[in-house]
């Protein structure tokens, strides 16, 4: 989206293959952009921050709420009106997070109880403001952003809990007027300008810390094993996950960090096998850690099956407005699989260590509920399916290819 907003062909390599990044690209195609794609490489031809297109249809954003949200923030600071949708799934995904700063902003959106299908009708110019986040979310401070770039004067957003900064950094690489700055402890405001034009940049993308995620684990559970992940994103907002498995006594070392368009990389190796744990009792993951490790909970909660007293995640009832609940479809898959465990409003709490059993499960059409099961599934005794696993394609349609490359039984 920064690349279709700079003027001239950005090249951006590395690029996923899963079906939100094809989403975002068909949206991006239907606005006017030139997307020409070669091997795993796309070049974004931009025509700077007014140079998109009225779209003659409906822009279909698929599962994708980064597609949606983030697109919504571009769209408010153009010249035309946009309607946007996706599937069932994110239909029922709350909006009114976008909507409210937004609005504030000076743009018009229509929606159904606040859930897509969204009209947008963008302002004239566009209002900076001083927003302060009220849920936990790169998503919208990532919209209220990119919308800024279009507001006069300077627009904000203060966050309380760390976020994920993907779009701070990659605004910075092509050198956008954006600052960060420490209001308290723990309290942060980030600063967009408006901008006259970004020029284009070349853009190597990181391998998918989240997506890796799930393979890391596997090695982790599966004793004797052995792996290493090389390009990978070390983003410190995204690396909680390894933190947490080590807590666990995952055997995990980081080395050859470099730098690669303004994000962290490197290499991690795990070695199989949960250490003794120094303690027995319950885990806890709440607060503002549940931000930096929202995606990967339900791995989590799989894994605390594996752990000595178990796991308990409170504070995230945000997971019940993801793609599925993932608190109930998470509580209900491993119960499946014969693990104890108790549901709460915000969370869920498992015992552990359990001996899993084979099961059918449902992925409830949920990616990483597809992905965490899979998980479960090769810890488990006896065979698992899993129902509508095709959905791990959402963010990693390689993912049973590269786990079947991977296990050698």
């Amino acid at each position: 989206m920064i690349a279709a907003l700079a003027r001239g062909t950005s090249t951006i390599s590395n690029f996923s293959s899963s079906y939100d990044c094809a989403t975002t690209l068909s949206c991006l195609r239907q606005l006017g952009i030139r997307v020409t794609s070669k091997r795993n490489a796309h070049l974004i031809t931009g025509n700077g921050f007014q140079g998109f297109t009225q779209s003659a249809e409906v822009l279909d954003c698929g599962n994708s709420g980064s597609t949606i949200r983030m697109l919504a923030g571009t769209l408010a600071g153009q010249k035309f009106p946009s309607q946007l949708t996706g599937d069932d799934s994110l239909r029922a995904r709350p909006m009114s997070r976008i909507i409210e700063p937004l609005e504030k902003m000076g743009a018009k959106i229509n929606s159904s109880g606040n859930k897509p299908p969204l009209q947008i009708f963008p302002g004239n110019p566009l209002r900076s403001i001083r927003y302060e986040l009220t849920v936990a979310s790169a998503q919208v401070k990532s919209a209220v952003l990119l919308a800024g770039l279009h507001a006069d004067g300077k627009t904000s957003v203060i966050e309380r809990t760390s976020t994920r900064d993907h779009t701070e950094r990659l605004l910075a690489w092509y050198e956008a007027s954006i600052g960060r700055t420490t209001l308290e402890p723990g309290v942060e405001e980030i600063t967009v300008e408006r901008q006259i034009d970004l020029a284009p940049r070349d853009v190597v993308i990181s391998g998918d810390i989240s997506s890796a995620a799930f393979i890391i684990a596997a090695a982790t559970l599966l004793p004797d094993s052995e792996l290493t992940v090389r390009a990978v994103g070390l983003n410190q907002t995204r690396t909680q996950l390894l933190s947490a498995l080590e807590s666990f006594g995952a055997r995990i070392t980081i080395a050859d960090y470099a730098d690669i368009s303004n994000e962290p990389v490197g290499v991690i190796h795990v070695k199989g096998g949960l250490a003794s744990p120094s303690q027995t009792n319950t885990r806890r993951i709440e607060g503002k850690a549940i931000a930096q490790l929202i995606d990967e909970l339900p791995l989590l909660a799989v894994v605390g099956t594996q752990v000595p007293g178990g796991i308990e995640i409170r504070e995230a009832a945000e997971l019940r407005v993801k793609e599925s609940d993932r608190i109930a479809a998470t509580v209900a898959n491993l119960r499946a699989m014969g693990a104890e465990v108790e549901e709460h409003t915000d969370g869920l709490r498992v015992d552990g260590p359990t001996r899993l059993r084979g099961a059918r499960v449902n992925s409830y059409g949920d990616h990483r509920i597809a992905l965490a099961f899979s998980i479960a599934a090769l810890i488990a005794e006896g065979d698992s399916e899993i129902e509508d696993a095709q959905c791990v394609g959402i963010s990693f349609p390689a993912f049973f290819e590269v786990l079947e490359s991977l296990v050698v039984r």
